[in-house]
């Protein structure tokens, strides 16, 4: 079957007997067409099928008014808060969002930057993966002063913002309030060292221990992909462990509530044997029983602010000569399930 032909501005033309430039200044609310003129042509055109070219019409005023979004996972309740904060502020703005998922791949993350910078966005905000060593790719946009925001990765790209949370500072909440509630050998179950922001929250729990005379066993340590099958055999090889840790800390709620699932399974009692602290604040921490005691990671704020910034760029406003870090505030939620104290 042969598609249909486009409507054009001649056809609305032909059909309300004026010209094709007085449709053109109507349809882009020009003022030296009267208003009952406007109307009609707007009616006329919604009545005919008529659909705007964006494309040529943003070619010709040098812009895209898209953003580019390029995250490293898209099945996370996190990622979806902050995807949810980037659409509803480029969509106030009048701007849509294209979303690449690099799927932890950094050869995949390459390519999407590649193709954002190809279908000319005017902006990009890149949540790199853990697996990205150097930004590199992302310089064709700074290059072309497009403006470039990063989220949770303040390594250094010159003429860039990054939006974070204080990683460090978590890790330091949720060792203090583990120790606070009585755990002296405190398990850390983390994703990867590599990337930075598990690295920083790494550091700073290594650094409440310190800061209470707690020495830490390398055993203690354990990185692994946050999956269920994975999370298991973390659990499984702490309770391995002699004597084994009355309190752990990890860095993905989901890992964490597999971790708990697990424990209980075996008959180790939570928080009474072990003390659990996620980090996240997914829906799952309030759905497993006990429930999860967690650090808020503020998604959609994160979002926004990236969004916010971005806009303000694409105005002129702010300086896109320099690193700038913004920090968002991140909380330790308390519930169940580190409550040896009550």
């Amino acid at each position: 079957m042969e598609n249909p032909k486009d409507v054009t501005i001649y056809d609305i033309a032909k059909n309300l007997n004026v010209s094709p430039s007085t449709v053109s200044r109507a349809l882009n609310d020009d003022p030296n067409v009267s208003k009952k003129t406007r109307k009609k042509v707007f009616e006329t055109a919604v009545r005919m099928g008529y659909r705007i070219n964006l494309f040529a019409k943003n070619l010709r005023q040098q812009q895209s008014l898209t953003i580019g979004v390029i995250v490293y996972e898209l099945n996370s309740s996190f990622m979806t808060l902050v995807l949810s904060g980037i659409e509803n502020v480029a969509n106030e703005a009048g701007y849509g969002i294209i979303i690449m998922d690099s799927a932890q791949s950094a050869a995949r993350e390459v390519a999407n930057a590649q193709s954002l910078f190809h279908r000319r966005v005017d902006g990009v905000i890149a949540f790199p993966g853990p697996d990205t060593k150097a930004l590199d790719h992302f310089k064709p946009f700074t290059d072309r002063n497009i403006p470039l925001i990063f989220l949770d990765h303040a390594g250094g790209v010159q003429e860039s913002t990054c939006v974070v949370i204080d990683n460090a500072m978590c890790g330091q909440m949720a060792a203090r309030h583990l120790i606070g509630q009585g755990c002296r050998r405190i398990a850390h179950l983390t994703s990867t060292l590599q990337h930075d922001i598990y690295a920083l929250r790494y550091k700073g729990f290594r650094a409440a221990l310190m800061e209470n005379d707690l020495s830490f066993d390398e055993s203690l340590l354990i990185t692994a992909p946050p999956t269920e099958e994975d999370s298991e055999l973390a659990a499984k090889k702490l309770m391995s462990l002699r004597p084994m840790p009355d309190g752990l800390f990890v860095t993905n709620d989901l890992a964490a509530a597999v971790c708990i699932r697990t424990f209980l399974d075996q008959g180790i009692r939570v928080p009474q044997d072990i003390a659990v602290v996620g980090f996240n604040n997914d829906v799952i921490g309030k759905l497993i029983k006990p429930t999860l005691t967690t650090i808020n990671y503020p998604g959609r704020e994160m979002g926004e602010t990236a969004a916010r910034n971005l806009m303000n760029h694409l105005k002129g406003v702010g300086n896109m000569n320099s690193i700038s870090i913004l920090t968002v505030r991140a909380d330790l939620i308390i519930r169940q399930s580190s409550l040896k104290k009550g």
